[in-house]
C-alpha cells in the first residue's frame, strides 16, 4: 500500500481485478473497502453491509451492476451505492478510484 499526496492509496493493481471480481481491501485510515470490476469499470464502495455489517466482498456482483450482500440479500448499486433491494435502506459508502500505471489508487471516503 503506497499512500499518495492527494489522499489516494494504491491498494491493488488492475491485474487483481478480473471481470466480476470483489476484493477486499483495507485504506491506511482503517476504512473497510470493497473493490469491484464491472464491465471493465473498477470502483470502491463500504465493504461492510449498511443491514448487518455483513462483508460486501463475501457477496455477488450481478451482471445488472448491482452487489449482492450474501447474507440477507441487500442489493446495491456498485457505482452510486443506493440501495436496490431490501432489507438494507442506508446506502454503501462510495471511495473514488483512479487507474494510473495499472496500479488502483483508492481515495478517501466521499459519502
Amino acid at each position: 500500500m503506497t499512500a499518495i499526496d492527494n489522499g489516494y492509496e494504491h491498494l491493488a493493481d488492475v491485474a487483481d481485478l478480473p471481470e466480476g471480481a470483489l476484493v477486499a481491501v483495507t485504506r491506511s485510515d482503517g476504512a473497510e473497502v470493497c473493490l469491484f470490476n464491472h464491465q471493465g469499470s473498477i470502483g470502491a464502495v463500504s465493504n461492510v453491509c449498511t443491514h448487518a455489517a455483513f462483508l460486501i466482498s463475501d457477496g455477488a456482483l450481478r451482471p445488472d451492476g448491482t452487489l449482492e450482500c450474501a447474507w440477507h440479500g441487500a442489493r446495491f448499486d456498485c457505482r452510486t451505492g443506493r440501495v436496490c433491494r431490501g432489507p438494507a435502506d442506508e446506502p454503501l459508502s462510495v471511495f473514488p478510484v483512479q487507474i494510473e500505471s495499472n496500479r488502483v489508487l483508492v481515495g478517501p471516503r466521499v459519502q
